[in-house]
């Protein structure tokens, strides 16, 4: 098995990045989720809520982040310092909240103008717990604002098998986009990934832990270049890969050591 891509999304929800290596810390990979966009209750907006999310680009530099989308002015976002945090939620339904910092009007006009209502945009500035501890291997006290765990794994010849049944049922293939995975795996027989769960696994030199299945929301409807939304693919995957009224792809992982993984590097599992 190899690593054949690498992927972050520094604001929640928007647009990815592709790597060829990138860093891993204890709350993920470097720079990845540590901006969301917050309603008016401090909760987190995604593209469950809006597809214009597609549209931005988000692209951090040392100390901040540059904000960009076809037909707006580029805008450079200074990490916040000096002001006060608010808390936030990354989901409604979520009782704990985590501090973060606004990153101030600028930032909060350019992305109402982008999607078409008011928002705030927050940093966390430090990782911290927002999800209910109690889980089976819960990363602890630091994760970003991934909506779980830190990372998510995908297996390129899974998402071969779900083509397969995409092309059976009259449908085209989804690209590995729609599942916006941190780290894409090619070697691996399609599902291997499902009997990871609690193994260790090494990405290069760097050793994490498997987490569990990843169950799969309306975001993997939405095309990830266009915004255009429809029922695929997870009409099919309610066919095939129901588990506990669970549509499951992916695997969430969490990291047990720093380092770096860079896009070719043996996966192996096993510390």
């Amino acid at each position: 098995m190899r690593l054949s891509a690498v992927h972050t999304y520094p604001v929640k929800g928007c647009h990815r990045l592709d790597h060829d290596e990138a860093a891993v810390e204890p709350w993920g990979l470097a720079g990845d989720r540590r901006w969301m966009i917050v309603d008016d209750r401090g909760v987190g907006v995604t593209q469950r809520e809006t597809t214009a999310l597609v549209r931005l680009r988000a692209h951090p530099y040392p100390g901040g982040v540059l904000l960009r989308a076809d037909g707006r002015p580029d805008l450079a976002v200074v990490e916040p310092a000096g002001v006060g945090p608010v808390a936030v939620r990354t989901f409604a339904n979520r009782t704990l909240t985590v501090d973060a910092l606004p990153a101030g009007p600028a930032a909060d006009d350019w992305l109402a103008a982008l999607l078409g209502g008011p928002v705030r945009l927050v940093w966390l500035a430090r990782p911290a717990r927002h999800i209910e501890p109690g889980r089976q291997y819960d990363p602890g006290d630091r994760v970003s604002f991934a909506d779980a765990y830190p990372l998510l794994l995908a297996n390129t010849a899974s998402l071969a098998a779900v083509g397969d049944w995409l092309v059976a049922a009259g449908e085209e293939p989804v690209p590995m986009t729609r599942f916006r995975p941190n780290l894409v795996v090619e070697g691996a027989p399609a599902w291997a990934e499902d009997d990871w769960a609690g193994r260790p696994l090494r990405v290069g030199g760097v050793r994490f832990r498997a987490a569990g299945p990843c169950a799969r929301c309306v975001v993997t409807t939405t095309d990830q270049e266009t915004g255009v939304r429809g029922r695929e693919p997870l009409r099919t995957l309610a066919r095939h890969r129901t588990v506990d009224r669970k549509l499951l792809f992916g695997l969430h992982l969490v990291a047990e050591e720093a380092g770096t993984v860079a896009v070719g590097d043996p996966v192996e599992l096993g510390g």
